[in-house]
């Protein structure tokens, strides 16, 4: 089996074998991203989110060429919020609560606009689209039996937050055995600042949750041929 490695990560480089490797779009969605949503609504800034999407673009197209695994996720909960605990549904200022009217329809409820995934990043037919409940995507999902049925070993996440629920995701993932590249230009933050500390955070200590790197270097290795169709 080929082994890609991107040399420019850090800690250190990391390698990956395409067939054991899936690409991990987390939560992409209209609520969190499209000017005038819910993200925008609360006084935050959606173009610190919507730079990542160009690169995730080309990253994605070059993915999907390459025979990867693409897992998509989107949080939101059940029309009645029964997934809800009150923890989490009573965050945030009146009116502007989960399952509360927003621009895009009830704030994170699944079925509603504002829940699904951005137009430029629409999954294709046959990528699984994992509904999520909480921040991690391991959390009351069926995405740890997903990927090991498919033998995933190694993760290239992103999407959107950084320091939310990519982090969460991502110590989730190491804590269940796999091997996390984190897409620095691929992943954002409404908050500069914590998406700097977060990436740092994932590569400090040599690693202790996974490895840094930019699209470019993993589109790089993609794009070799010993790379593409890994199937074959």
């Amino acid at each position: 089996m080929p082994v890609s490695t991107v040399a420019a990560a850090r800690p250190t480089p990391y390698s990956f074998e395409p067939a054991s490797t899936a690409l991990l779009v987390i939560d992409m969605q209209r609520d969190f991203l499209e000017p005038g949503g819910f993200g925008e609504s609360l006084g935050n800034d959606v173009g610190q989110l919507r730079r990542t999407i160009a690169p995730l673009a080309a990253l994605l197209a070059d993915v999907r060429a390459a025979g990867l695994t693409v897992v998509h996720t989107r949080e939101g909960h059940l029309p009645d919020l029964s997934d809800c605990p009150p923890a989490k549904l009573h965050r945030g200022a009146p009116s502007r609560r989960i399952g509360d009217p927003g621009p895009n329809g009830r704030i994170l409820v699944r079925g509603e606009h504002g829940h699904d995934i951005i137009d430029e990043l629409t999954p294709l037919p046959g990528e699984p689209v994992v509904d999520k409940p909480g921040k991690g995507a391991f959390h009351a999902t069926d995405l740890d039996a997903l990927l090991r049925a498919r033998g995933v070993r190694s993760l290239l996440v992103t999407g959107v937050t950084t320091e939310v629920c990519v982090h969460t995701t991502v110590r989730e993932a190491n804590d269940r055995g796999y091997e996390c590249l984190v897409l620095a230009d691929c992943v954002g933050s409404y908050f500069p600042e914590f998406h700097r500390v977060g990436l740092d955070m994932i590569a400090a200590q040599g690693g202790i949750f996974g490895w840094v790197a930019d699209s470019p270097q993993v589109r790089a290795v993609l794009a070799t041929p010993s790379v593409s169709h890994p199937s074959s």
